[in-house]
Protein backbone atom coordinates (compact mmCIF):
# COMPACT_ATOMS: atom_id res chain seq x y z
CA UNK A 1 0.00 0.00 0.00
CA UNK A 2 1.17 3.18 -1.31
CA UNK A 3 1.16 5.55 2.19
CA UNK A 4 2.92 9.28 2.12
CA UNK A 5 3.21 10.95 5.48
CA UNK A 6 3.41 14.55 6.19
CA UNK A 7 5.14 15.86 9.10
CA UNK A 8 6.48 18.98 10.32
CA UNK A 9 3.84 21.76 10.14
CA UNK A 10 3.15 24.41 12.73
CA UNK A 11 2.47 28.18 14.04
CA UNK A 12 5.89 30.50 12.59
CA UNK A 13 5.95 34.41 12.60
CA UNK A 14 6.78 35.78 9.09
CA UNK A 15 10.56 35.59 8.05
CA UNK A 16 11.04 32.40 10.71
CA UNK A 17 11.38 28.61 8.98
CA UNK A 18 9.99 25.52 8.99
CA UNK A 19 11.04 21.81 7.76
CA UNK A 20 8.36 20.06 6.13
CA UNK A 21 9.19 16.17 5.71
CA UNK A 22 7.20 13.18 4.28
CA UNK A 23 7.76 9.40 4.72
CA UNK A 24 7.09 7.63 1.97
CA UNK A 25 6.20 3.81 1.70
CA UNK A 26 4.90 1.17 -0.14
CA UNK A 27 6.63 1.76 -3.34
CA UNK A 28 10.14 1.82 -4.73
CA UNK A 29 10.90 5.50 -4.04
CA UNK A 30 13.43 6.32 -5.79
CA UNK A 31 12.00 5.67 -9.09
CA UNK A 32 9.55 8.29 -8.73
CA UNK A 33 9.21 12.41 -9.22
CA UNK A 34 7.97 13.93 -6.06
CA UNK A 35 5.97 16.97 -5.89
CA UNK A 36 5.10 19.65 -2.64
CA UNK A 37 1.46 20.90 -3.12
CA UNK A 38 -0.62 23.52 -1.21
CA UNK A 39 -3.82 24.63 -0.83
CA UNK A 40 -4.58 27.79 0.93
CA UNK A 41 -8.28 28.74 2.87
CA UNK A 42 -10.68 28.79 0.56
CA UNK A 43 -8.48 28.71 -2.75
CA UNK A 44 -7.61 26.10 -5.03
CA UNK A 45 -4.44 23.51 -5.25
CA UNK A 46 -1.29 25.30 -5.94
CA UNK A 47 1.79 23.79 -7.09
CA UNK A 48 5.08 24.41 -4.58
CA UNK A 49 7.69 22.24 -5.98
CA UNK A 50 8.82 19.15 -7.65
CA UNK A 51 12.21 16.46 -7.46
CA UNK A 52 13.13 14.10 -9.75
CA UNK A 53 13.62 10.40 -8.70
CA UNK A 54 17.62 10.90 -8.72
CA UNK A 55 17.54 14.42 -6.74
CA UNK A 56 19.33 16.19 -9.91
CA UNK A 57 16.40 18.13 -10.97
CA UNK A 58 14.67 20.81 -8.88
CA UNK A 59 11.61 23.09 -10.04
CA UNK A 60 9.82 25.84 -7.80
CA UNK A 61 6.61 27.78 -8.14
CA UNK A 62 7.77 31.11 -8.98
CA UNK A 63 5.67 32.47 -5.44
CA UNK A 64 8.18 30.22 -3.48
CA UNK A 65 11.82 30.57 -5.62
CA UNK A 66 14.22 31.56 -3.74
CA UNK A 67 12.85 30.74 -0.66
CA UNK A 68 11.62 26.90 -0.20
CA UNK A 69 14.46 24.32 -0.73
CA UNK A 70 13.33 20.69 -1.68
CA UNK A 71 15.69 17.51 -1.46
CA UNK A 72 15.28 14.08 -0.90
CA UNK A 73 16.95 10.91 0.73
CA UNK A 74 16.43 8.20 -1.43
CA UNK A 75 17.76 5.66 1.25
CA UNK A 76 14.87 7.08 3.65
CA UNK A 77 12.14 7.33 1.00
CA UNK A 78 11.93 11.07 2.83
CA UNK A 79 10.91 14.33 0.68
CA UNK A 80 11.76 17.37 2.29
CA UNK A 81 10.71 20.77 2.02
CA UNK A 82 12.97 23.71 4.06
CA UNK A 83 11.24 26.85 4.11
CA UNK A 84 12.69 29.87 4.58
CA UNK A 85 11.70 33.61 5.14
CA UNK A 86 7.71 32.35 5.43
CA UNK A 87 4.92 34.85 4.52
CA UNK A 88 1.61 35.07 5.60
CA UNK A 89 0.30 34.28 2.40
CA UNK A 90 2.29 30.62 2.20
CA UNK A 91 -0.15 29.85 4.93
CA UNK A 92 -1.57 26.25 3.88
CA UNK A 93 -2.22 23.05 4.29
CA UNK A 94 0.99 21.65 2.29
CA UNK A 95 0.65 17.72 0.66
CA UNK A 96 3.38 15.60 -0.39
CA UNK A 97 2.57 13.75 -3.93
CA UNK A 98 3.41 10.74 -6.26
CA UNK A 99 3.99 11.83 -10.02
CA UNK A 100 3.29 9.56 -12.55
CA UNK A 101 3.82 10.21 -16.35
CA UNK A 102 1.73 8.35 -18.84
CA UNK A 103 3.23 9.58 -22.68
CA UNK A 104 3.28 13.35 -22.01
CA UNK A 105 0.79 13.38 -19.47
CA UNK A 106 1.60 13.90 -16.18
CA UNK A 107 -0.41 13.67 -12.63
CA UNK A 108 -0.23 13.12 -8.99
CA UNK A 109 -1.39 9.76 -8.05
CA UNK A 110 -1.03 9.50 -4.37
CA UNK A 111 -1.66 12.31 -1.97
CA UNK A 112 -0.29 12.54 1.60
CA UNK A 113 -2.72 13.71 4.35
CA UNK A 114 -1.11 17.21 4.38
CA UNK A 115 0.28 19.25 7.42
CA UNK A 116 -0.67 23.07 8.11
CA UNK A 117 1.40 25.51 7.77
CA UNK A 118 0.62 29.21 9.09
CA UNK A 119 2.32 31.84 9.00
CA UNK A 120 0.91 34.81 11.34
CA UNK A 121 2.49 37.63 13.56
Amino acid sequence: EVQLVESGGGWVQPGGSLRLSCAASGFTFSTYNMNWVRQAPGKGLEWVSGISNGGGITNYADSVKGRFTISRDNAKNTVILQMNSLKPEDTAVYYCTRETKTGWVFKFDYWGQGTQVTVSA
